[in-house]
């Protein structure tokens, strides 16, 4: 049985989620939120995460590739930028700018893997 649709499956939606609550927390910093969106938002970063590694070992790819270390900064950075809002409120235009150009320089590396 094939598993790297699974792991692709996953990451897809882990990404979604974490993005779709990322962009949530900078339209509304509700401190009240707070709690269920970090909690949110770290949970799809280790589904993602894991998933990831998932597809490199089963495709053989080793990790100090550089595209993958590229990807592997634009997680973090995403993943990271759910909390920060919270803690940054006033931030959050150039935050959420942040985070689409970290989305753009992932799908950039993962499709075109310049190096």
């Amino acid at each position: 049985m094939e598993r790297l649709p699974y792991y692709q499956l996953l990451h897809i939606f882990s990404l979604l989620v974490l993005t779709a609550h990322t962009f949530m927390a900078f339209g509304n910093p509700d401190p009240a939120n707070r709690k269920r969106t970090l909690m949110v938002t770290g949970i799809a970063a280790l589904l993602m995460f894991v998933s990831g590694f998932g597809m490199l070992t089963i495709q053989k790819i080793p990790f100090a590739t550089g595209w993958v270390l590229v990807k592997f900064v634009c997680w973090l950075g995403l993943a990271s930028l759910g909390g920060i809002v919270y803690r940054k409120a006033h931030l959050r235009g150039a935050l959420s700018l942040a985070a689409l150009l970290l989305l753009l320089v992932a799908v950039v590396m993962v499709y075109l893997r310049p190096f």
